[in-house]
């Protein structure tokens, strides 16, 4: 899992609230396993027309946005079902950091697990947030993780909270098997005197 320290980068708004994980990945493109390949499914249902062209009014595809990095969003991001896919997704994508009011629990915890930081914050900051992700090119948010803030283009800072073990993996790329890497050294030395002990095993 990368490292995940400060990310600076233009800002995607996504005033929509409620946005399940459905909306995030469709049904149809749950069949892999895969983490690679997803970002083209990336809100399918919102990004395509039915003939397979872009809808040049979804966020996403307006040209500012493109190449973003963090997404703005409104209450209750990543409701429903509980499908992984759904931050690989936003990974594949290229988006690293979503802010919000609130998420979906199983979301919430699964973007911690994929290399995703996601960010809670009042409304009152997220309508602050919204105005800077508006502007586009012209305006671009710093995420400081071990500073645990939010800078805006124009100096303005939102400060956040997040569980302090789960910092400590984001900031040292450690998922679940990077953890247990941690301890490599203690169950090698507990194998080995096993088969000491235990050699007619």
């Amino acid at each position: 899992m990368d490292k995940f320290t400060t990310l600076e980068g233009v800002a995607a708004p996504l005033k929509i609230i409620n946005v399940d994980t459905d909306m995030i990945i469709p049904k149809q493109y749950l069949k892999t396993i895969k983490r690679t390949g997803l970002g083209k499914g990336l809100f399918s249902e919102q990004r395509y027309k039915d003939d397979g062209s872009e809808n040049p009014d979804f966020v996403l595809n307006q040209p500012a946005y493109r190449n973003t990095k963090v997404l703005v969003a409104g209450d209750n991001f990543g409701c429903g079902s509980s499908r992984e896919h759904a931050p690989w997704a936003l990974l594949d994508f290229g988006i690293r950091c979503v802010i919000s009011t609130s998420f979906g629990d199983i979301f919430y915890n699964n973007c911690f697990k994929n290399g995703i930081l996601p960010i809670r914050v009042s409304q009152e900051d997220l309508d602050k947030l919204f105005d800077d992700a508006e502007r586009g090119a012209n305006a671009t948010l710093t995420i400081d993780l071990p500073n645990q803030e939010i800078r805006g283009p124009d100096g303005g800072k939102v400060k956040f909270e997040i569980d302090p073990f789960r910092k400590h993996c984001l900031i040292n790329g450690l998922d679940d098997i990077g953890l247990t890497m941690e301890k490599k050294a203690s169950i090698d030395n507990y194998e080995d005197k096993l088969k000491r002990e235990r050699a007619w095993a």
